[in-house]
């Protein structure tokens, strides 16, 4: 059912049942009786257009994901597909727009193009030009994650330098001395990316007060990095005997190089970290970590978008997640080898 089929039955024109769908014009109480008549024995339910139109908004949200050329990791489809659920659940789509590089003219339309409500944003940097432009446009916005300096904007995230911390405080009460931190890519650390910046910087602080030896390395999103970075981690650093990591994407391959050195987790090596629950799971054995509410932080950053919208002049709200660490069965009593 459509809008022509009702303005036939009304007697009327398309227009008129337009306007008094979106109330932009006054109708004759008599003819927007009549046409209230028939979309009630019609059951016509109007589409997402017209309450947009109705509401003066697009009932749509825009989220600002990594460019389409990079591999999103599993932690990063997790996070798209906890805001697409949550939208969904409040009857909003969502606009996918990739962000960097030859696609900041995506981004660039999203914020001039009035296409969205407001803005989820992943993937922030300590300093994030993305953040710079949003809040000059006005256009409402949280992010996942934070900018070195995130007080006047609303964000969620999670505390990398806390929870890494906490891992090398635990592999440090089981005697381990020489530990090590899987980081994300070199490219990212050098970006500014903002959990990769807080992971060293909760590692460097709990490897100085608990007077351990740490090496800092960095790892792609991959199986094949992790493998690679292990090995030579293993090679250079033959007296680390545990790692912790922020990278998930590389859990696979980091297992794969201990099997191929012949040593036995937990053993022989320890390792440990900040992880979506899945993933941790999958590891073999299960990997004692901090879980990533994925799906939560999906849901609280759709929640607080929708706030922002609805009042623009409200005081900004932060929320850091600060998950426990799960014991598994990846860390143990270091050993000499």
């Amino acid at each position: 059912m459509n809008i022509g089929e009702i303005a036939r039955r009304a007697g009327v024109s398309r227009s008129t049942v337009s306007y008094v769908l979106s109330g932009k014009r006054s109708v004759s109480e008599a003819t927007r009786q009549r046409i209230q008549s028939v979309i009630d024995e019609l059951d016509y339910r109007p589409n997402a257009s017209a309450r947009a139109l109705k509401e003066g908004r697009t009932r749509t949200l825009g989220l600002v994901i990594p460019p389409a050329s990079q591999r999103l990791t599993d932690m990063q489809l997790g996070f798209v597909a906890s805001v697409v659920e949550a939208a969904a659940r409040h009857d909003l789509d969502v606009l996918l727009s990739p962000s960097g590089g030859d696609h900041d003219r995506s981004f660039e339309r999203i914020v001039t193009g009035r296409r969205v409500d407001g803005v989820v944003l992943m993937e922030i940097r300590l300093a994030d030009d993305r953040v710079t432009r949003l809040t000059k446009a006005g256009l409402p916005f949280v992010t996942i994650g934070r900018t070195a300096e995130p007080h006047g904007m609303s964000w969620i995230d999670i505390d990398y330098a806390g929870l890494i911390a906490r891992c090398v405080q635990h592999l440090a009460d089981l005697g381990h001395r020489h530990v090590a931190l899987v980081n994300r890519s070199a490219e990212l650390v050098a970006a500014g990316y903002g959990p990769s910046h807080r992971a060293l910087t909760g590692f460097r602080a709990a490897a100085v007060e608990r007077g351990l030896t740490g090496v800092e390395v960095c790892s792609g999103d991959d199986t094949a990095s992790g493998e690679a970075c292990m090995e030579q981690l293993l090679a250079t650093h033959p007296e680390v005997t545990a790692v912790a990591t922020i990278n998930e994407a590389a859990l696979p391959g980091i297992q794969r190089a201990l099997t191929g050195a012949g040593l036995s987790v937990p053993r022989d090596f320890s390792v440990t970290g900040v992880a979506a629950q899945h993933w941790a799971e999958d590891f073999r054995p299960p990997l004692t970590a901090a879980d990533v509410p994925m799906v939560e932080m999906g849901a609280e950053a759709v929640s607080l978008l929708l706030e922002i919208i609805a009042a623009p002049g409200a005081v900004p709200r932060h929320r850091l997640y600060s998950p426990p660490i799960s014991l598994r069965s990846s860390t143990g009593p270091v050993r000499g080898r």
